[in-house]
Parts: C-alpha cells; sequence; structure tokens
C-alpha cells in the first residue's frame, strides 16, 4: 500500500518555546532550523520537532486521562540518559509503568516522554 501522506513534524504546545527547544535539542543533538518569538523547529532525520506557543498552556496530567501523546526515545545507557535529562530540567513522576522497561519523565514544561534502553 503506497503511503497517503509523509510525516514531516510533530508539534508539541507550550508555554515558551526556546527553553523547551533547547531542552529536545540537547535530547536529539538537532538543529534549530528555524524560529521566532512563538515556535522553534529542531531538524533531524527527516521529521522535525516543533514547539508552540500556547496562550494559558495547562501540561498534561501522569497518570491521567489527559494524556493524549508522549515521545518514546532509545537509549543506549538508561540511568545515564535519565540522570543527565533530570539535570537538564525533566522531572521523574512517580507512576512508572513497564516494570523497568523503561522510564517515564516529564520535559521541563510536563510534555511526557520516555526512555528505553
Amino acid at each position: 500500500m503506497s503511503a497517503l501522506a509523509q510525516l514531516t513534524t510533530i508539534v508539541l504546545d507550550c508555554a515558551d518555546p526556546a527553553p523547551l527547544a533547547e531542552f529536545y535539542r540537547a535530547v536529539t543533538g538537532w538543529e534549530v532550523t528555524s524560529s521566532d518569538e512563538d515556535s522553534v523547529y529542531l531538524g533531524g532525520s527527516g521529521v522535525q520537532l516543533a514547539f508552540v506557543r500556547v496562550p494559558d498552556y495547562q501540561p498534561p496530567a501522569w497518570p491521567g486521562s489527559a494524556k493524549q501523546a508522549h515521545l518514546d526515545f532509545h537509549v543506549a545507557d538508561l540511568d545515564l540518559a535519565v540522570k543527565q535529562l533530570l539535570a537538564l530540567g525533566a522531572t521523574k513522576p512517580g507512576f512508572q509503568p513497564g516494570e523497568g522497561q523503561w522510564t517515564v519523565l516529564a520535559d521541563p514544561q510536563g510534555h511526557l516522554l520516555c526512555l528505553a534502553a
């Protein structure tokens, strides 16, 4: 079956795009491809991450039904990656499903991400 469309960008609503983009730039190593006061785009392997200012942004609850999506990342050393991301401003929620197969973190503005070795 041929594709109907190609995914180009994953957009995260946020309160302040620049520092959130900087956090994910450190996570991915991707460079800023476009930015203005209300948005920042990071480019990488064909798909971009974008961070767009939304007035009165409210982060998702975890655990809770307000969580609608999250990002998954593969890392070489799970413990080291968690330590480094916590130092960059991520937080580690108390609820950790997966029986140690992955770690759930929240970025500095509350978006969820999972790390797995």
